[in-house]
């Protein structure tokens, strides 16, 4: 059910609508651990695809994708690097004010201590093209891509290697900050360090708790450090993270295991991260895509609805994880992603729609919300899955001369905007 557009708004006047993007998926032509990793794997990735991927729902339309190699290679990205004035100008025609983007450490300083002065220009002059468009630039500074160097020195593994991403976060204070009112240091560390030190799906695909402890440990000691740093420079910028929330549920409401384990996967994987960083936040950035339910220490979602990726879709979820964030921290909110795998654009409207709803309840009781950004703007490179999941406002077609196209939702996102401004 779609919402009723003649309803007042809750929205205030100065809240941003916005979208996001992070540069290795959508820049191209990087060098980082990322683009080494994609280049050694990307074989196996492909033949394993089968085994992987055939229970998706959309299996049969990607497969030829999903079992190409060359699916698996960041390579060209969609030329955001070089177009970004063009996906502005897109950004714009849909009425979003604000925009999130990712800086890529690798290009600021591709050795230890050599800082590419090139680099650091591109990344100014792309704030001062959205700012001249009337776009908000909420910069990310960490998006889970590392300079190769950094890696082969452990990574954020190895807590010496914090006085690196110190000097790298004092770069961007000293240098790009002009024009920026907003800044998350780290995206999804929760993902990160569990993905690449747990379940060894991202690089480097390390399976040790031990390894994943440090390295989480270490990047909320990364933030922290970060927000001094950044505040010293300019003490009215508004700093946060953009954490991954899921809205965790029992299956059996009344249940005692299912409400137990609950509470415990909650505190794990939602608020663990957040309290140790509490008081070094001035707003509170997270991402939403899951709802997940719990029989005793099994996750049992619903069937249907799922995306193209297979993820459960529940949209409205975000609501009750609205009023927890809020009722423990009383900061103010800015939904940093937000978004589902959609190729044939049929679900996505009503993704939203939900959403906005959800979010536009949870703010008549109460709860400050200054931001709404979807991910993502433009179809991007979906990390170890590749170029075939499709999460962009904008298509890109990638063996067309990178042609970009407003999907319907896109233009129905744009009128409830002006709708709810």
């Amino acid at each position: 059910m779609l919402m009723d557009s003649k309803k007042p708004s809750y929205f205030p006047k100065d809240f941003m609508w916005g979208a996001s993007t992070a540069s290795h998926q959508v820049e191209g032509n990087n060098y980082n651990q990322w683009t080494v990793w994609e280049l050694e794997n990307a074989k196996h990735l492909a033949s394993t695809a089968h085994r992987r991927l055939g229970w998706l729902p959309e299996w049969e339309t990607i497969k030829t994708k999903a079992t190409e190699p060359s699916n698996y290679v960041s390579g060209r990205g969609v030329e955001h690097y070089s177009r970004y004035q063009e996906d502005f100008d897109i950004a714009k025609s849909i009425n979003l004010n604000s925009l999130r983007f990712g800086i890529e450490w690798s290009r600021i300083e591709p050795n230890e201590g050599e800082w590419n002065q090139t680099e650091i220009n591109h990344y100014k002059q792309y704030i001062l093209e959205m700012k001249k468009r009337g776009l908000k630039p909420m910069l990310n500074i960490w998006h889970w891509t590392l300079p190769v160097w950094f890696c082969e020195k452990g990574g954020f593994k190895n807590r010496n290697n914090l006085s690196h991403w110190r000097n790298f976060v004092q770069k961007v204070a000293d240098e790009l900050l002009d024009g920026v009112e907003y800044v998350i240091t780290l995206n999804e560390p929760n993902v990160y360090a569990s993905f690449s030190y747990l379940n060894a799906e991202f690089p480097p695909q390390e399976k040790n708790f031990i390894a994943m402890a440090r390295v989480y440990w270490n990047l909320a000691s990364a933030h922290k450090q970060a927000y001094r740093i950044l505040k010293a420079k300019k003490p009215k910028l508004q700093i946060g993270i953009a954490a991954q929330l899921a809205n965790i549920q029992a299956k059996r409401p009344h249940n005692i295991l299912d409400s137990m384990v609950t509470k415990i996967m909650r505190y794990v994987w939602n608020w663990w991260f957040l309290h140790r960083i509490n008081g070094y936040q001035d707003f509170i950035g997270f991402n939403y895509y899951f709802t997940d339910y719990y029989k005793g220490f099994s996750r049992v979602n619903p069937k249907t609805p799922k995306n193209d990726m297979g993820w459960y879709m529940e949209p409205e979820g975000i609501y009750p994880l609205l009023l927890r964030v809020w009722a423990r921290y009383k900061t103010p909110i800015i939904i940093t992603e937000n978004g589902t795998a959609d190729q044939n654009d049929i679900y996505r409207q009503w993704w939203i729609s939900e959403t906005i709803m959800a979010m536009e309840r949870a703010i008549s009781e109460g709860v400050e919300i200054h931001g709404y950004f979807h991910w993502s703007l433009l179809d991007n490179f979906e990390w170890a899955y590749g170029w075939w999941p499709k999460f962009g406002l904008i298509s890109v077609d990638r063996h067309n001369s990178m042609k970009r196209t407003l999907r319907s939702s896109a233009l129905w996102y744009a009128g409830l905007i002006i709708k709810k401004s």
